[in-house]
């Protein structure tokens, strides 16, 4: 793979990097209620006066105009500095570092789940298309891509929890814990893979060098892996791509359901108490993760195929990253 391409796509990260820091100083900005204000509270369990309150909002910086804080807020951002959590007392980058792994881990369970039915679904449903099976598989996709993870999760606990006691309701610690979470953030990741491989495979086997291949009296199963399959990856690389830094960063909902003790809970908690720092470094690391993720797949897809240009108008070919 030619230097040149992988230096142009590393150099236009630093351009969407500070686009993604700006949106997420402004949205924690724009969060309603006084953070000097409910600090105070959660120290003394009263309303604190105006004068307290104006002290501790000079002490945070919070009356410097929004540029000059932003300003100071980018500086050690780029240091990886993100700030104090108002909330907890600790460096926001340590705190997000350390709930990662959790977060990580149950992103690539879910990830895994979807990919290992979402695929071969996807994959029987285009060759046996028009099927039963088929028909299934189209039901059941419009079903998963529907049904809000929140309210999925909440059926499975009733189920696997409540009703035949197989599974702990929430918590973390064990693999049992970790299926019922996976389980409902896998469902929409099975579904949007399920579609877009039988779209995909579909398409290449109507193509000419498909049925030269079956002219030739090849096996079926090969004709549909080995070519069809692989000649249809490059969207299916590009998806999973973009579903995994979409999970890592849309946790925030099943961690709070099943009381998971990733990034996205600790998200919710610092919500409550307008921990503005803490918000503005979940947005810019999460953000950060999926430049990179989406990185990855704009090299992969180019490994991938090699019909894709590096070059020219050839270089729009590639998933847009």
């Amino acid at each position: 793979m030619p230097a040149h391409y992988i230096g142009r796509r590393i150099l236009s990260l630093p351009p969407v990097w500070l686009g993604i820091s700006l949106l997420a100083f402004s949205l924690a900005n724009l969060a309603p209620g006084d953070p000097a204000q409910m600090i105070l509270l959660r120290q003394t369990g009263e309303l604190a006066t105006e004068e307290a309150v104006q002290r501790l909002r000079e002490q945070l910086g919070l009356d410097d105009p929004f540029p000059v804080r932003y300003g100071y807020w980018l500086a050690d951002a780029v240091r990886g500095d993100l700030g104090t959590s108002f909330r907890t007392g600790e460096p926001v980058l340590w705190a997000l570092v350390e709930r990662f792994p959790a977060t990580f881990l149950l992103a690539l369970a879910g990830l895994l789940i979807g990919l290992l039915v979402g695929i071969p679904l996807g994959v029987i449903s285009a060759a046996r298309r028009d099927s039963g099976l088929d028909h299934a598989s189209r039901i059941g996709v419009l079903l998963g891509a529907s049904i809000p993870n929140f309210w999925l999760g909440y059926l499975l606990i009733l189920l696997f929890s409540v009703a035949l006691g197989w599974l702990p309701v929430a918590g973390w610690g064990t693999w049992q814990h970790l299926v019922l979470p996976a389980l409902t953030l896998g469902v929409g990741g099975a579904a949007s893979l399920t579609r877009l491989s039988r779209s995909t495979v579909l398409e290449e086997l109507q193509l000419d060098y498909v049925r030269t291949a079956r002219a030739k009296g090849l096996p079926e199963r090969r004709v549909v892996v080995r070519h069809a399959l692989r000649n249809a990856l490059n969207p299916i690389v590009t998806l999973t791509g973009m579903r995994f830094g979409g999970l890592l960063a849309g946790a925030v909902v099943v961690e709070t359901v099943f009381a998971w003790p990733g990034i996205g809970k600790f998200l919710v908690d610092s919500i409550y108490d307008r921990d503005y720092p803490t918000i503005q470094g979940f947005v810019i690391f999460t953000g950060t993760v999926f430049v990179l993720l989406n990185l990855l797949v704009d090299l992969a897809y180019v490994w991938l195929d090699p019909r894709v240009r590096l070059t020219g108008a050839g270089e729009g070919e590639g998933n847009g990253g």
